[in-house]
């Protein structure tokens, strides 16, 4: 048995839909569990949904009905029949959604972001089992939430295993399907509230489905060949990393590297199941395979870049030391607004650290940091790792800009730059 994963990219519109199609074809005798994300840029579009939805911004409606003309305008081009029942199934998708909006939002952005935001796999997946069903590839539609369960910790929920594996096995069962289509990203709490895993949380939702059905391998589909050495939109003459080890793939997307999920490794190091990353537009690669006896290259530099970072420089006012209780109270107050430290510098009198800034709020974590310590910022910085580095790769990719913090080990050499 099989997990696959399609990105946004791979349903972003009709041709891409039938590619997919063509691609699930040639394992058309596997079991197979297909996950899929929000059809192209949905995501970033209900987040808007979100921002004016909590703003009480009129743009709210043309937001969503721009979503909806987005959707059925491919269903237009996948399913000629006007009488398809895809129709019927999205339009109610889109009627639950207006009418989440169309009461008062709770105090809790969070929360609210869970529950919008999540209808872009539900979209989505409709949409591709509905063509799949309708073109000769059986599949039954699957909701996610049925099968994962968390806790509430809204936009980055703790899966509950124990149970979400029990809910699993008795919801897939290939003796009766050979295909399960469902969302990535999603899951829910045990009173039935709508959670997210996570931004670009998909990948996430297939290793955990690996790891609850012991999956012979997990595939992630994107429209690159594999894995890069770097982001071809900032780098140049980059490289297809052919084998990784799941500690190299975990230390590159903590470092940043956006091809992974942060989360995805550790349910598949349990179960010691090997992923897959291959492109759907070169389908017959192999791609890049990530387990446990890789053998990687150490010698081939990879380069990760982090925009929109805000460097704080915190210090006591009153000229104390940067001390453990100091220190844990700032992590404290940048938790609670679930904000992650991309980098750390610490010295006798402050306490420097590199954030990417957030979307909301920031505002208001200045003024509470302000209570308690003097605060200076830097905003609109880079940050550059570089793995496997050499003095040129370094010259070369930080020469003529200014650096603010710079941090190396034997392997890793980190900076922040403007």
């Amino acid at each position: 048995m099989k997990i696959f994963k399609f990105g946004g990219a791979s349903v972003k519109d009709a041709a891409a839909i039938r590619n997919l199609a063509t691609i699930l074809q040639t394992y058309r005798d596997e079991e197979l569990v297909v996950v899929i994300s929000a059809i192209g840029k949905t995501t970033n579009a209900l987040e808007e949904v979100v921002r004016t939805y909590f703003s009480g911004d009129e743009a709210l409606w043309k937001h969503i009905e721009s979503i909806k003309s987005e959707h059925f305008a491919i269903i237009d081009e996948l399913f000629p029949d006007t009488e398809s029942p895809v129709r019927n199934d999205v339009n109610d998708e889109f009627e639950r959604l207006v009418s989440s909006v169309s009461v008062p939002p709770s105090l809790n952005y969070d929360y609210e972001y869970d529950q919008i935001v999540s209808f872009g796999e539900l979209l989505s997946t409709r949409v591709v089992s509905a063509y799949l069903n309708e073109n000769g590839f059986p599949c039954r539609w699957m909701d996610a939430r049925g099968c994962i369960r968390t806790d509430d910790t809204w936009r980055k929920a703790v899966i509950d295993y124990e149970l979400s594996e029990e809910l699993t096995k008795e919801t897939v069962d290939f003796r009766e399907e050979k295909c399960y289509v469902t969302q990535g990203f999603i899951g829910s709490t045990t009173s039935n509230l709508t959670t997210t895993l996570g931004r670009e949380g998909s990948d996430f939702t297939a290793a955990i489905f690996g790891h609850l059905l012991d999956a012979e391998s997990v595939t992630i589909w994107k429209d690159v060949p594999g894995i890069l050495n770097a982001d071809p939109q900032y780098f140049d003459a980059t490289l297809k990393l052919e084998r990784l080890t799941y500690r190299e793939a975990v230390e590159l997307t903590y470092f940043g590297a956006k091809v992974i999920h942060p989360k995805t490794m550790k349910p598949l190091f349990e179960k010691n199941i090997p992923l897959y990353v291959r492109s759907f537009l070169q389908a017959g690669e192999i791609g890049t395979v990530i387990g446990d006896e890789m053998h990687p290259d150490e010698h081939t530099p990879i380069f990760i870049l982090k925009r929109n970072q805000v460097l704080l420089t915190i210090s006591p006012k009153d000229f104390s030391f940067m001390g453990e209780a100091s220190i844990g109270h700032i992590y404290s107050m940048l938790a609670g607004y679930r904000i992650e430290v991309n980098m750390v510098q610490q010295s006798a009198l402050s306490l420097s650290v590199a954030v990417t800034k957030p979307d909301h709020d920031f505002e208001t974590l200045m003024e509470e940091l302000e209570e308690d310590f003097d605060v200076r910022y830097n905003n609109g910085l880079d940050l550059l790792t570089i793995r496997n580095y050499t003095d040129e790769e370094i010259e070369r990719h930080t020469s003529g800009r200014s650096i603010f913090v710079e941090q190396r080990s034997r392997r890793t050499a980190r900076f922040l730059l403007k």
